[in-house]
């Protein structure tokens, strides 16, 4: 607990710092007179005063403030005359926006600067890889195969998400590794129609974990090997495969499970496969289940809860149709509720060795102007964790230009995702906080240096695009407000000022306190 601490004040610490540079380096250029310099906020622990300005390391280091000379409206009054060329609120309306404006100004450079030296230097990024591919799927018609993983389009690199940036036109060709080789395929894709299928299918694979009809977890290896290689990309394997059955458990956890086979096979299965359906009846016919069809825990008062559905019930058919694979079930039930709206749905499964069936009719629920339908089932899936690729360093040119595409897109991604908090379709649960913060920072820096670094350019950006929003107390309302008066030809009134604080505090405040319940909320 400690460590993730001190990893997430070593994250937070270097963006708060060059946000608030960015403010002081601009009050100083216009000769604003800078009283304080705080990372942190609350009680000083360390302060040392240079010149005019009081520098400051404070208690609680989630943000820091720079203290300008006569930055109250309120007590411009109460300002000497002699004093008034190093006072804030005395300066232009140019001056002052680019003193506002510096903070965020700051954080993207920040962003592009580290951008730049992951591109110079080389960075550790998650592989881009697709999930399942049905047959029927346009991507396994052009050649795409589960689990291939993307290592080119177009002819042009592609290693990370962040090189979608550059792309334009449609798609021609795509480079992709397979079972440990490259090989290129010539496609005709819509490249808006990819991206968009690209992040909204999962993209995870199934470990070779099994369970037989008492629940009892199994490892599946090919004979004589030791690698674990994927349910879903052994059920695509042509030809005759030998199997062999461990005994297994996880050891690891529900996040970054470890299972490794225990003693000597238990058992074999020798299959033919023909498809994917092919393999996994084989194993069905034998006793093993994947372990994403068992149950994992079940909503309380869902359908699934009252029709007497239970944990560890290995579910093998929707209104008798084979299943074997969780997201198909979800796929079943969604198409099923859309087509036969309030008729129950047969469900057969296995409980303790006895197989059974029962009736369950979907709630139906909306998220945005789309109808969805679930039964309350959570699957007990394990999956394969996230591969890394060393990305090799590049020259300085491409890693300038590179370093400035990602900054941008980067920049262009946080707008939009902010924007969506006034669409229809968003949750406030999805807002996170320090809390949720530390957690990734110290999971990004357990991988590399350079996955900490990129994250860190990341929330870099997200803090210089938080600051731009037109909320009073924040850079952005500042920025308002300067617009305003270009607009009223001179200062807003007091009572105008008074008002728009109090409704900038309230807003922060609700904020603040929903990404904290958030926070706490997926803690239990």
């Amino acid at each position: 607990m400690l460590q993730q601490v001190l990893i997430f004040i070593i994250f937070l610490c270097p963006i708060v710092f060059f946000h608030e540079l960015g403010h002081f380096l601009f009050a100083r250029l216009f000769g604003v007179r800078v009283e304080v310099f705080s990372i942190g906020f609350g009680k000083k622990l360390f302060t040392k005063k240079i010149g005019d300005t009081e520098y400051a390391l404070s208690l609680i280091p989630l943000g820091g403030y720079v203290k300008m000379f006569g930055d109250d409206p309120f007590s411009e009054d109460k300002i000497a005359e002699e004093d008034k060329k190093y006072a804030f609120t005395q300066k232009g309306k140019w001056a002052r926006f680019w003193i506002v404006f510096g903070g965020p100004l700051a954080n993207f450079i920040m962003a592009f600067f580290i951008f730049y030296g992951l591109f110079q230097f080389g960075e550790k990024v998650p592989e881009v890889s697709f999930g399942v591919l049905r047959t029927e799927s346009v991507y396994h018609q052009q050649g795409l195969r589960t689990g291939d993983v993307l290592r080119s389009i177009n002819g042009k690199d592609f290693l990370n998400i962040s090189d979608l940036s550059g792309l334009t036109g449609d798609i021609q060709s795509i480079g992709v590794e397979r079972n440990g080789r490259l090989k290129k395929l010539d496609v005709s894709l819509n490249l808006k129609s990819f991206i968009t299928d690209l992040f909204s299918a999962p993209s995870f694979l199934r470990l070779p974990v099994v369970v037989n009809t008492q629940s009892e977890k199994f490892l599946v290896m090919l004979k004589g090997k030791s690698e674990l290689i994927s349910l879903d990309l052994l059920s695509e394997r042509e030809g005759q495969l030998n199997l062999e059955i461990f005994k297994t458990e996880n050891k690891g956890s529900k996040e970054v499970p470890d299972f490794k086979p225990i003693g000597a096979a238990v058992g074999s299965i020798v299959t033919i496969n023909s498809g994917r359906d092919s393999f996994f009846n084989t194993l069905a016919s034998s006793g093993y289940y994947p372990i994403d069809m068992m149950i994992d825990s079940l909503v309380l008062g869902s359908p699934a809860d009252k029709a007497g559905l239970k944990k560890n019930a290995i579910l093998t058919g929707v209104n008798g149709e084979p299943l074997f694979h969780f997201e198909r079930i979800r796929k079943t039930v969604q198409k099923l509720g859309e087509s036969k709206k309030d008729q129950p749905i047969s469900v057969e499964y296995i409980l303790n060795g006895e197989a059974a069936s029962l009736a369950l009719t979907p709630n139906e629920r909306t998220v945005g102007e789309k109808k969805i339908y679930t039964v309350g089932i959570y699957s007990a899936g394990t999956f394969q964790g996230s591969k890394y690729y060393n990305r090799p360093p590049m020259g300085i040119g491409e890693s300038l230009v590179r370093g400035w595409d990602r900054t941008i897109d980067s920049i262009a991604k946080t707008f939009g995702g902010f924007f969506r908090l006034f669409s229809s379709d968003f949750s406030m649960k999805n807002i996170g906080g320090p809390i949720a913060i530390g957690k990734v920072a110290a999971h990004s820096f357990s991988i590399s240096l350079s996955y900490f670094f990129s994250l860190m350019a990341l929330i870099s950006v997200n803090l210089g695009v938080i600051n731009l929003f037109p909320i009073p107390v924040l850079d952005g309302g500042h920025i308002v407000f300067i617009i305003f008066e270009l607009i009223n030809r001179g200062p807003l009134s007091r009572r105008k000022l008074e008002i728009a604080q109090q409704v900038g505090f309230s807003l922060i405040f609700v904020l603040i306190f929903v990404a904290l319940f958030n926070d706490i909320a997926r803690m239990f």
